[in-house]
């Protein structure tokens, strides 16, 4: 199984710190979206949590998120930035999506944002996902479509194969579905503002 490129994300951390959100009320959108689903007991995981700005958003709505990168550089910013906020119900790892482990039924929630259209094997890590959650827990994600814009289709995989760029699967927001109901999820939700953006979808694993 193809795994993700840590030494693009580790030269990246720091940029992608820097910058802003390029939509905040739509991020706004999607953690309101999430939080309807959450509770003071919840145990989550966040697969792909880069510097932590989604896990410590939702820190104090729930009791512990666990939370995971495969760029040692993005979870330093992620720690940093977490002490600094004196969030302390946040745990950080390293860890290769293929590698996650947390334990059959053991989840309430998980969480993987912009992460699954960077995966060759989506499919094997939405099954893992889940088994990971609890009946009638939840799976939320936001997800790069971009299976109909032709520009990337020529620049990303010119990148990918000279190694500046990582692997991106040019997935249409059909397809995504199709992938997570095969899983045995239910999904809850969508929210698709915009083709170009990522669609972000609710989804639950049946009771």
């Amino acid at each position: 199984m193809a795994r993700l490129n840590t030494h693009f994300w580790n030269w990246i951390a720091k940029k992608y710190a820097r910058d802003p959100i390029a939509d905040q009320n739509t991020y706004q959108k999607k953690l309101e979206m999430t939080r309807k689903y959450m509770s003071p007991d919840m145990q989550i995981a966040e697969i792909g949590c880069g510097t932590g700005t989604t896990a410590i958003a939702h820190a104090p709505y729930v009791k512990h998120i666990h939370a995971s990168d495969v760029s040692k550089n993005m979870l330093a910013i992620a720690e940093e930035n977490t002490q600094a906020q004196g969030i302390n119900n946040i745990t950080f790892t390293r860890s290769m999506v293929e590698d996650l482990n947390h334990g059959k039924n053991s989840l309430d929630m998980v969480m993987a944002h912009s992460i699954l259209h960077l995966l060759k094997d989506k499919e094997t890590t939405i099954k893992n996902i889940y088994s990971m959650l609890k009946p009638g827990g939840t799976f939320v994600s936001s997800t790069v479509c971009i299976a109909n814009q032709w520009a990337p289709k020529i620049f990303l995989p010119i990148g990918n194969f000279l190694g500046l760029l990582p692997f991106v699967d040019f997935l249409s927001p059909e397809e995504l579905v199709t992938s997570i109901t095969d899983a045995g999820f239910e999904i809850a939700e969508q929210f698709h503002p915009n083709k170009d953006r990522a669609i972000f979808i609710v989804a639950r694993k049946p009771l």
